[in-house]
C-alpha cells in the first residue's frame, strides 16, 4: 500500500499513520467530551489515487480537549508530513493550535494560534507576527487536517449550526446543508448528511457527516482535487466524488443565473479599436456585429448599419482583441469559469483532472452555463508510487482502455505523464491517433529526452525544463541536472538543429515559463514582486499561492539566469515557426497567463503581437479550431476580450480587460471577479 512506503526522519509513530474517528455524539453538554480517548484513520486521495493517511487522536483532561493529527503523504514521490495539535475547552472554544510541515529533518510552522488573556497571537509562515483582540474564533487554513476540521464542525454545530463563524488568520466559515445521502458500506445502508462548506478553500468543499455529526468524508479543490475518506468508508468513494460534482455544478448554475441574464441574439460593439490578431496595428473606431455568437460584420463605425433590435454596446476608446486561451489549466473547481471570463479568457485546455468533474464542467458550459469553452486532455500515468492520478497505463491492454475511455468521453487529447514507459508511450500515441486525439504531456522519465518522446508519437510537450532537452540528443533530463541551460555552453548550431527537428515533427510547445519565474523567487518574497495582481486573488488562495518556499539568494539568481537564457532559445524557436502556446499550470489563477505573455516579450524577444498570438491563434490552430476562433474575422466565433488599453503598445496592457464576449454572451469583468471572490480591478 502507498502509505507503507513513507519514510520520515521523525519518531516511528509517523510510519503508522492512524486517524482518530470520534465515536461519541455531539451534544451541547460539556460532559459528552469528558474522558474521551479515541483514534482512527482518514485516507488521503489526490485525483482519486491514494497518496497517504491522516491519523488523529482526541483525549480530554478535567477541563480541556486535546486533538492531535499526523498526516503523511507520498505524492508523486514527494514524501511529506504534517503534524498538528489543537487545544479546546469543554465548550469547544479553542485556546491553542499549531500546524507544522515535516520534510526530512526540517520542520516548518505553517500556522500557530494562541489565546492569551485578552488577546490572540497568530504566527503564519512567511508573515509578520500578528496580535488581535480576544474574541470568538476557530483556527482554520486551507490545509487544515481532517481531524481538526471535524472539531471545527462540532464547534459550528454547537454555535447553532447556521450562518457563519469567524476564523483566524482570516475570513469566516459557513456550512449549508444540502441533502441526506445513503452510503452502502459492507452491504449496510449508512445515512449521511451532505453539506457544502465555504471559507476554507477557494470556492466550496463538499463534506459528509454521520448521525453523530462526525466527519466521514470531504472533497476539496483549491486548484487540485483531494478526497479525504474515513477508513472503512472507502467503498463509498464514487458517492463522494459524484456528490462533489453535483455541488460544483449547482454552484456553476448559480453563477449563470446571477451573472448571465438575458442576452440579445444580436450585439453591436460600437466605436472600438480592433486588434484582429493578424496584423500589427489597431484599426480605429470600428464596429463589430455579433449574431448568434458569430461575427457577422466588421467595419468602420460610419459604414456599418446596426440591425434593428441589436443590443448596442459602446466600446469607444476600448481595444478589442481575440479572446485569450490558457493551454495548461487544471480547472478543478467551477470558480475558474467567472475568473477566467473576467480576465478575458474565452477558451482553456484542462491538462489533467478527474474525469467525472471535467466532463460535467465541459458539458455544462457547452449547454449554456457561464464559462469559457473547455477542452480536455486526459491525464494518464504509469505504474508506481510516483504515478499521478487514478488513470494508469501499465500494460498494452490498459493503454488501449485508456484511449477508449478518453475517446468515448469526448477528450481532445491524451496527456502522458512522467511514469509512462517508452513502450506504452508509443502505444498510447498510436491508439490515441487512431481515435482522432492528439498526444500531449511530459517527457516520460524513462525516455528522458524530448526527441525520444516526439519520436514515440507525442504531438505536444509541456514544461520548458523537459522541452529543452531537445538541445542535448542522447541525454536525459535527470542527468543534465538543475539549471542545465545556464550551466552548459549552447551553440547556435545546437539551436538550429533542434529547431529543424521540432519543425519537421510539427511539435507544439507548452512552455509554462511563468512557473519558472515563480519558482525562482528568493525566499521571503511575496508573489507581488513578480505578479502585480497577486493581492487580488481570493483570500483562501493566500497561503498556497501568495507565499512560496523560495530559494536562497544565490540559487534564486542562478534559477532566474537559467530561465532567461532558456526563454531566449525558445524565442528563437518561435521566430523560426515552432508553435508556442501560452499556459499557466495554475501558478496564479488567470494572472499567471498575463505573466506568461509578459515573459515572452521581456526575455523571448517577441513583439507584443507575437506574444498575443501564443494565447490566441496559435493554440487555436494547435487544437484544430483556427477556422472557428483565434482571430477577429467575419464568420468566426465572437470570442472577444475588451481592454482599456492597447496590448500592441505594451503586452502588459493585457491586464486591462474590462469586459468579455463569448458564446454570444457579454459580461463586464468586475462582477465576474467579485463572483469568483477576487478583488475587482480599479
Amino acid at each position: 500500500m502507498i502509505y507503507n512506503k513513507f519514510k520520515f526522519n521523525k519518531t516511528s509513530h509517523l510510519l503508522k499513520l492512524g486517524v482518530l474517528l470520534l465515536v461519541t455524539g455531539c451534544s451541547t453538554a460539556p460532559s459528552k467530551w469528558e474522558n474521551i480517548k479515541d483514534e482512527g484513520t482518514f485516507l488521503v486521495y489526490r485525483r482519486q489515487s491514494l497518496i497517504g493517511e491522516e491519523s488523529y487522536s482526541i483525549s480530554s483532561t478535567k477541563d480541556s480537549i486535546i486533538v492531535k493529527s499526523l498526516q503523511g503523504e507520498n505524492e508523486r514521490g514527494r514524501v511529506t508530513g504534517v503534524e498538528a495539535e489543537l487545544h479546546l475547552d469543554m465548550n469547544l472554544e479553542p485556546s491553542f493550535y499549531v500546524n507544522r510541515r515535516i520534510k526530512g529533518n526540517d520542520t516548518i510552522v505553517n500556522l500557530e494560534v494562541k489565546r492569551t488573556g485578552d488577546s490572540v497571537s497568530v504566527w503564519e509562515k512567511n508573515r509578520d507576527f500578528v496580535k488581535v483582540k480576544n474574541s470568538e474564533f476557530f483556527p482554520v487554513h486551507s490545509n487544515i487536517p481532517a481531524g481538526v476540521e471535524m472539531m471545527l464542525y462540532h464547534y459550528y454545530f454547537k454555535q447553532g449550526g447556521t450562518g457563519s463563524i469567524p476564523i483566524l488568520p482570516r475570513g469566516e466559515v459557513s456550512m449549508n446543508f444540502i441533502k441526506k445521502d445513503t452510503a452502502t458500506i459492507k452491504g449496510k445502508k449508512v445515512p449521511l448528511d451532505r453539506y457544502v462548506v465555504e471559507g476554507i478553500n477557494w470556492g466550496g468543499r463538499t463534506v459528509w457527516v454521520d448521525e453523530s455529526q462526525n466527519l466521514v468524508a470531504l472533497v476539496k479543490a483549491n486548484t487540485q482535487i483531494r478526497e479525504y475518506i474515513k477508513k472503512g468508508y472507502e467503498e463509498a468513494k464514487p458517492l463522494f466524488v459524484q456528490g462533489n460534482v453535483e455541488e460544483e455544478m449547482s454552484a456553476l448554475a448559480k453563477y449563470t443565473k446571477d451573472l448571465k441574464g438575458t442576452q440579445a441574439k444580436v450585439k453591436a460593439l460600437v466605436g472600438g479599436n480592433l486588434v484582429d490578431g493578424l496584423t500589427d496595428a489597431a484599426q480605429e473606431d470600428m464596429t463589430l456585429i455579433i449574431t448568434d455568437g458569430h461575427i457577422s460584420q466588421i467595419g468602420k463605425r460610419s459604414e456599418v448599419e446596426i440591425p434593428d433590435g441589436a443590443e448596442v454596446i459602446d466600446v469607444t476608446g476600448k481595444t478589442l482583441i481575440p479572446g485569450l486561451w490558457d493551454m495548461h489549466a487544471h480547472s478543478n473547481q467551477v470558480q475558474w469559469a467567472p475568473a477566467y471570463l473576467a480576465g478575458g479568457v474565452t477558451t482553456f485546455r484542462d491538462n489533467g483532472n478527474e474525469l467525472e468533474f471535467a466532463t460535467s464542467f465541459r458539458d455544462a458550459i457547452a449547454e449554456g452555463a457561464l464559462g469559457p469553452d473547455l477542452l480536455l486532455a486526459g491525464m494518464t500515468d504509469g505504474a508506481g508510487i510516483q504515478g499521478n492520478g487514478v488513470v494508469r497505463a501499465r500494460t498494452v491492454e490498459e493503454a488501449k482502455k485508456v484511449a477508449d475511455l478518453y475517446s468515448s468521453n469526448g477528450y481532445k487529447q491524451i496527456k502522458i505523464y512522467s511514469s509512462v514507459t517508452p513502450e506504452l508511450t508509443k502505444v498510447l500515441a498510436e491508439e490515441g491517433h487512431k481515435r482522432g486525439m492528439t498526444i500531449t504531456g511530459h517527457v516520460p522519465n524513462a525516455i528522458g529526452n524530448a526527441r525520444g518522446a516526439i519520436e514515440a508519437g507525442m504531438d505536444m510537450l509541456s514544461h520548458r525544463s523537459r522541452i529543452l532537452t531537445v538541445l542535448f540528443p542522447g541525454q536525459k533530463v535527470q542527468d543534465l541536472g538543475s539549471n542545465y541551460i545556464l550551466n552548459n555552453d549552447i551553440s547556435q548550431e545546437q539551436i538550429d538543429e533542434a529547431t529543424a527537428f521540432l519543425l519537421e515533427h510539427k511539435t507544439v510547445l507548452d512552455v509554462t515559463i511563468a512557473l519558472d519565474v515563480a519558482r525562482a523567487m528568493p525566499k521571503g518574497d511575496v508573489l507581488e514582486s513578480i505578479e502585480p495582481d497577486a493581492d487580488r486573488m481570493a483570500y483562501e488562495l493566500f497561503e498556497g499561492k501568495r507565499f512560496r518556499t523560495g530559494l536562497s539568494p544565490k540559487r534564486a539568481k542562478a534559477a532566474k539566469a537559467d530561465y532567461i537564457k532558456a526563454m531566449g532559445i525558445l524565442g528563437q524557436f518561435h521566430k523560426a515557426g515552432v508553435p508556442i502556446v501560452a499556459g499557466t499550470d495554475n501558478i496564479v489563477p488567470v494572472f499567471g497567463l498575463y505573466l506568461e505573455l509578459e515573459t515572452y516579450q521581456k526575455y523571448g524577444g517577441m513583439t507584443p503581437l507575437e506574444a498575443l498570438k501564443c494565447a490566441t491563434i496559435i493554440p487555436a490552430k494547435a487544437m484544430g479550431l483556427d477556422k472557428q476562433t483565434g482571430t477577429l474575422e467575419v464568420g468566426k466565433e465572437g470570442d472577444i476580450a475588451i481592454l482599456d488599453k492597447n496590448p500592441l503598445l505594451d503586452i502588459s496592457n493585457i491586464r486591462t480587460v474590462s469586459a468579455v464576449l463569448t458564446n454570444g454572451n457579454y459580461y463586464k469583468s468586475n462582477p465576474l471577479w467579485e463572483a469568483a471572490d477576487f478583488k475587482p480591478r480599479e
